[in-house]
């Protein structure tokens, strides 16, 4: 399979995306997009969960604006979730070894 980021190389525009122009930025857009939209794997390893936000982030840094600061605070929210998850986890393991 060619590389994506080839002008005119992409496999869709042989398919899917016939007739349009294959050295077209937006065409080459829509046809990245189809590709995510179509991956399918599963999804219960934790490849497919890094891979989620993988997409998760490159989506969120093509936008701008309210959007972006809205996924960095969810981003921010997760990580914080996780901080207070493990500090919980050490202070109860702490408490139990001190008995």
């Amino acid at each position: 399979m060619a590389e994506i980021g080839q002008p005119g190389q992409h496999p869709r525009f042989h398919e899917d995306l016939v007739g349009l122009d294959p050295d077209d930025p937006e065409a080459r857009a829509f046809a990245e997009h189809l590709d995510r939209i179509e991956r399918c794997g599963p999804n219960f390893t934790i490849e497919a969960c890094l891979d989620g936000v993988s997409d998760f982030a490159d989506s969120s840094s093509r936008l701008g604006g309210l959007r972006y600061w809205v996924s960095a605070l969810i981003a921010v929210l997760i990580i914080v979730g996780v901080i207070v998850a493990a500090w919980d986890i050490v202070t109860r393991a702490v408490a139990w070894l001190a008995q």
